[in-house]
């Protein structure tokens, strides 16, 4: 395990002006609003990442109005160190804020061998969800998603351990992840039927890939479920980050798993640098306004972004001063990304 609090952070007083200058939406037909803007513990927060900087980042975070953490069970490396690192950032700043905020996980991927480790069934959900209160050191989690659709169990299985984790107290609300507009509005029924609603759907959205408009946003605005994307930035292809090729620390450069350099393609970097050149005009970074094309329909509640450094955050905060899109801008962007 590398822990790197060798110099250790002084106590911790969040701004008292945190709620300000962040928009809260509402999620859906509930009684939770979410910020606009989420973190997501996905990279940056393992035993192999620099404890001291994760620590840095929730603090600066909080400060901004950022108040809703996102984790799953398999997030580091190694799996669960990223629930591991924030029980520990959580003891150390945030105890006293525990009301305050919006704390999820998530099970469905693979976390230890055998046949009850993975996907979805009732047996791997409970205990997956015991094991992340255990190493984030919480009574409760305020949002628990299924992680991703499991083809091998019954919906009804899979969204009774979700109604069964409510009422035993382990989660206040529970979301899916990654769920087909079919499949979203089977498992919303199941759990409705049940007395326990679906607060929330987590798909992977970005200006890149927009699977959700095809569907699924529609039955997520009828069913009053509210949405939260992941991958805003497209792994950080709709940043500055590749225009002038592949820094050393890029993502594609140091981990493969997720996005690969050979998918950058010279295509791709074109549209990439029409885009950046939009985003100028409107006074914002590419990053600024790829989160903000999300933002701009109101049945998403909430981005997630995940940042490797403070000023990240503020550089992504910045991007609610501009949320809105001329027709012109709009027909602009639509003809790059399908040309």
């Amino acid at each position: 395990m590398k822990i790197n609090d060798h110099e250790p952070l002084g106590p911790y007083f969040p701004a008292v002006e945190r709620y300000d200058n962040m928009i809260y939406r509402r999620c859906g037909r509930s009684g939770i609003d979410l910020p606009a803007i989420s973190l997501g513990l996905w990279h940056n927060f393992g035993h192999s990442d620099d404890f001291k900087n994760s620590r840095t980042i929730l603090r600066r975070a909080f400060d901004l109005g950022i108040n809703h953490f996102d984790l799953a069970n398999n997030y580091g490396p190694p799996y669960g160190s990223a629930e591991e690192n924030f029980g520990r950032i959580f003891d150390k700043d945030f105890t006293p804020y525990r009301d305050e905020l919006i704390i999820s996980s998530k099970a469905g991927w693979d976390m230890w061998p055998g046949p009850y480790g993975n996907y979805g069934s009732r047996k791997y959900l409970i205990a997956s969800l015991d094991q992340s209160l255990k190493r984030m050191g919480l009574e409760y989690v305020d949002i628990f998603y299924h992680h991703r659709p499991d083809p091998k169990t019954p919906l009804e299985e899979t969204m009774g351990a979700l109604d069964q984790i409510v009422r035993q107290g382990k989660a206040l609300y529970v979301g899916i992840s990654q769920y087909s507009a079919e499949d979203t509005e089977k498992a919303a029924k199941i759990l409705k039927e049940l007395g326990t609603p679906c607060l929330i759907h987590q798909p992977r959205y970005s200006m890149m890939d927009r699977w959700v408009e095809d569907g699924l946003l529609d039955v997520l605005e009828d069913r009053g479920i509210g949405a939260i994307a992941f991958s805003p930035l497209e792994q950080g292809v709709l940043t500055d980050k590749y225009l002038k090729g592949f820094p050393e620390d890029s993502r594609a450069v140091k981990d493969g798993r997720y996005l690969q350099a050979g998918a950058i393609t010279e295509e791709l970097l074109d549209k990439v640098k029409q885009l950046n050149g939009l985003a100028q005009k409107r006074g914002q970074s590419l990053a600024q306004m790829a989160i903000a094309w999300l933002l701009k329909d109101r049945r998403i509640t909430s981005v997630l972004v995940g940042v490797s450094r403070p000023s990240q955050l503020d550089d992504n905060v910045k991007c609610l001063d501009n949320l809105e899109f001329s027709q012109t801008e709009r027909s602009e962007i639509m003809t790059i990304l399908n040309g």
